[in-house]
């Protein structure tokens, strides 16, 4: 079992609601919580699974975590408490911690560059290494994700839906992040392709020591993969299971 020292990421009491109108702008506010006092440890080189129905507030959380909406709580990445309104530097330094993929990988790249540019283009903009290192980084990832150099010049659109999402993989580790966020990373794939992607998750896992959060409503997929899981219900964990496959 891990100890307190071997945390990444931990969760203390987040809460978040939306806030609707059902008559357009004049029309009274009604407010819907979506996470209630939620908790939850991820521990350095745990597969940890969340799973739950539509709506239960699994992509709200992944969205609080990589500090794209408000929150109420604690959010503490290895040791440090995550700023609420982060800064422009505050958010550089996170990508260096946290990264994410998600459902639709066509969405996640940019379809007029070559995969060599998608790959490169989180060294150049942290401003990492020359041309050459990087480009060496590049034919590392991609043989890290099962394809090879030949891949640098091909556009999205000649790759297959499932190379589109080892590239979004690929372009979320170039930082060399602790934790990686996988949200439904495999629902628009076909089965035997999501098999593939979700073996890749668990080589990456080990080869690096890597941290992952994958967030599905399947729960074969979740027992399949993950070290631990939590059924999410409501905005909240309501069963969690340590260990499942050891037990």
């Amino acid at each position: 079992m891990s100890s307190n020292n071997d945390v990444f990421l931990e969760v203390r009491d987040l809460s978040n609601e939306y806030i609707t109108r059902h008559w357009g702008l004049f029309g009274k506010k009604e407010i819907k919580p979506v996470l209630s006092n939620f908790n939850m440890k991820i521990h350095r080189g745990e597969i940890f699974g969340l799973v739950g129905e539509s709506g239960c507030g699994k992509s709200t959380l992944a969205k609080c975590i990589l500090g794209l909406i408000d929150y109420r709580g604690e959010i503490i990445v290895k040791g440090r408490v995550h700023e609420k309104k982060p800064s422009f530097n505050e958010r550089q330094k996170r990508a260096f911690d946290v990264q994410a993929v998600f459902q639709d990988p066509s969405a996640s790249l940019n379809p007029v560059k070559p995969v060599g540019w998608i790959l490169e283009e989180p060294l150049k903009a942290h401003r990492i290494g020359n041309k050459a290192e990087r480009q060496y980084q590049v034919d590392h990832m991609l043989e890290l994700i099962g394809l090879n150099c030949t891949y640098r010049k091909r556009k999205p659109s000649e790759l297959s839906s499932g190379q589109k999402q080892r590239i979004s993989i690929g372009a979320a580790l170039m930082l060399k992040p602790g934790l990686l966020i996988a949200d439904e990373p495999v629902s628009a794939l076909d089965v035997s392709v999501g098999a593939q992607i979700l073996n890749l998750f668990r080589d990456l896992n080990k080869s690096l020591d890597l941290a992952l959060l994958f967030i599905s409503h399947n729960m074969e997929l979740v027992h399949y993969l993950c070290d631990s899981i939590a059924l999410m219900e409501n905005g909240s964990i309501k069963t969690k299971y340590r260990d499942y496959e050891a037990n």
